[in-house]
């Protein structure tokens, strides 16, 4: 299974879209590995710079409607090739956050007012989370604090997370 703890990227921005996540112009790379320079490449969010912010960041905190736009799967290739597994967000384009459980990633949404409270406490220094998803929670530390938040997702979902993902659970189960 893969990890689902480390530092936090914070993008404050609702509809950041799949065209953001990865432009469409890497899309002919003949590997995942190939799309890892691109990751974030085209978000407009200043002073956000992906060349240097996406490193290291293993954990996307954000806003509403994150990877709206054309349903490809580059979007969390791109992500999980960064060694981002986690993104928390209000909420997903629905065929977004399927694709990220069908990669083994996990997406988490939580209430608007949860993740005003994330960003008010803990945007604008460094942060860590650690998820403990037989719990289904995840501790965020930050400037000497830390918070506790309670998540839910679906039984398949989890399963496919717990998996690795779509091929690894097919292949555990047919």
């Amino acid at each position: 299974m893969k990890n689902f703890s480390g530092k936090i990227l914070f993008l404050d921005r609702s509809d950041i879209n799949t065209d953001e996540i990865i432009p469409a112009k890497y899309l002919t790379e003949l590997t995942k590995e190939a799309l890892k320079p691109y990751c974030l490449e085209d978000l407009n969010l200043p002073p956000f710079n992906p060349k240097t912010d996406v490193a290291g960041k293993s954990v996307i905190i954000t806003r509403a409607n994150f990877g709206c736009g054309s349903s490809r799967e580059h979007a969390p290739w791109v992500l999980e090739c960064n060694g981002i597994n986690l993104v928390i967000a209000e909420n997903f384009a629905r065929i977004f956050r399927q694709n990220m459980f069908n990669c083994g990633l996990m997406a988490i949404q939580l209430s608007p007012e949860a993740i005003d409270d994330i960003f008010k406490t803990f945007a604008g220094g460094e942060a860590e989370c650690s998820t403990d998803l037989d719990k289904l929670v995840f501790t965020i530390s930050g400037s000497g604090v830390t918070k506790e938040y309670k998540f839910e997702v679906g039984k398949f979902d989890f399963e496919l997370v717990k998996a690795g993902g779509w091929v690894d659970y097919a292949d555990k189960k047919y």
